[in-house]
């Protein structure tokens, strides 16, 4: 965990730093925002900001935001002050810790940073197989690649790698590679000079850099451009990079894991994907299996984010009935451990009598979940049939092209990745027609959610 501390409070965030350090934190202090925007951009990195709530917060977010900087942040103050609790949170920050600080309070949040992504939770013998594997090959430098269904759990067997490799101590950081626009991609990996590009107001160290010594994750690396493919070709095979606008190579110790939820050997005959960076990245294969062929893993997981959530939301766990845990059992799916996650924490919320039976487990649209395989394809093609009985007559050729992508990007639980492979059209042309579709006013599912943020 690297903890940044922004600010002073009369010396009670010296008391904050001791405490998180007793924790295991390493911790970085600047005394004010330029400082602190300063240690981000120069590769320090941070997992979590903890700032002194008479620092300009809301423009600190705004200048994060602007250089694409994405780290959260807990505000603190003197005392129980709502009215400074309630800016800062407007603001941006996620939490307000009162300050002198309470010990099991720092700890709380420094765990709840670092304890889901990095959590594994499994039962079934398939995913014990890779694990088993993971543990065996996380001790050596080799790329690895890994695969599978998109909400499977791939960025958390890449930080089980990492947690178990030599470099387990430094830093593990994760670029979405189709998250960012691609003529932005080249910048965040390997950095950029102060200057290189309109809006480049200062040097900033990429993630290439960032993560020197440790883990570096290009997730849904089959998004990236094929250009610049080549670069990252040549840093992986030389082991050095050049900054947008640099004049001399930069030296780099890291790490490199991949993953994908496409076919990258169709990718390279489609002359998408380069297939000597295939070679390169393909050293060891974790292919994870999706969540139906693992069904040993789908109760465990279900008590395991019921406890989560119910910590989160304040409220006790609460055990499955043996309904639910067959309907559980029994659905397929298809947007895998992030579709589960999502559906066991609205149970939580919907259960009474303190169990959670089959009618708190629902979908989405608030339909109860099946219960047997029958059923699923009695409900798939009721879905099917309703959706081809709505009329388009009268309607305009860009309305039914936008209902259609909102549609598959729902089916897909905001996956873009996913959804633009079902429309057969590229990530950069659906980022666009959503972006064009925001700045209309219309919703947009988020990733892992649908519209309405089931």
């Amino acid at each position: 965990m690297r903890l940044l501390i922004v600010g002073t409070l009369d010396g009670q965030l010296t008391t904050a730093t001791k405490i998180a350090m007793d924790r295991g934190a390493s911790v970085t202090h600047a005394g004010e925002l330029t400082s602190a925007l300063r240690v981000l951009r120069g590769g320090g990195g941070a997992d979590l900001l903890m700032v002194d709530v008479g620092v300009d917060i809301a423009d600190l977010v705004g200048q994060m935001e602007q250089e694409r900087i994405h780290v959260p942040i807990v505000a603190c103050g003197i005392g129980a002050d709502a009215k400074s609790a309630v800016s800062a949170i407007k603001a941006g920050a996620k939490e307000y810790i009162p300050l002198p600080p309470d010990p099991e309070l720092i700890a709380a949040v420094l765990a709840a940073v670092s304890q889901d992504q990095s959590s594994m939770v499994f039962r079934d013998e398939a995913m014990a197989a890779l694990v088993s594997l993971a543990r065996q090959i996380a001790p050596s430098d080799a790329s690895v690649l890994i695969t599978g269904e998109s909400g499977s759990g791939k960025e958390v067997i890449a930080r089980f790698v990492h947690e178990n490799s030599s470099r387990k101590d430094k830093p593990f950081i994760s670029i979405n590679c189709a998250a960012i626009p691609e003529h932005l991609l080249e910048s965040e990996l390997f950095g950029h000079e102060k200057g290189a590009f309109t809006g480049a107001v200062a040097r900033r160290i990429g993630k290439f850099e960032e993560a020197s010594g440790g883990t570096l994750l290009l997730d849904e690396i089959s998004e990236m451009d094929v250009r610049l493919q080549a670069k990252l070709l040549r840093a992986l095979q030389e082991r050095v990079i050049d900054r947008v606008g640099g004049s001399k190579p930069v030296a780099v110790n890291i790490r490199v894991l991949a993953t994908s939820n496409r076919d990258l050997t169709q990718a390279v005959q489609d002359g998408s994907f380069r297939e000597d960076l295939l070679y390169r990245l393909n050293v060891v294969n974790l292919k994870l299996p999706p969540l139906r062929e693992r069904p040993g893993d789908i109760l465990a997981l279900s008590e395991h984010f019921i406890r989560i959530y119910a910590k989160a939301n304040g409220m006790k766990p609460m055990p499955i009935s043996a309904e639910a845990q067959s309907a559980l059992a029994a659905n397929e799916w298809r947007g895998n451990v992030r579709e589960l996650e999502n559906t066991m924490h609205r149970a939580l919320l919907l259960a009474q009598g303190g169990e959670i039976g089959l009618e708190a487990i629902r979908m989405p649209d608030g339909t109860p979940i099946a219960t047997s395989p029958a059923q699923q394809a009695a409900s798939r093609a009721a879905s099917a049939a309703e959706a081809l009985s709505r009329t388009m007559v009268g309607r305009t050729v860009a309305d039914v092209e936008r209902d259609l992508i909102l549609d598959t990007l729902d089916h897909c639980l905001g996956n873009r990745t996913h959804a633009a492979k079902i429309l057969g059209i590229s990530i950069r042309t659906l980022r666009n027609k959503l972006n064009q579709y925001a700045q209309d006013g219309v919703e947009i599912a988020q990733p892992g959610e649908t519209r309405g943020g089931s």
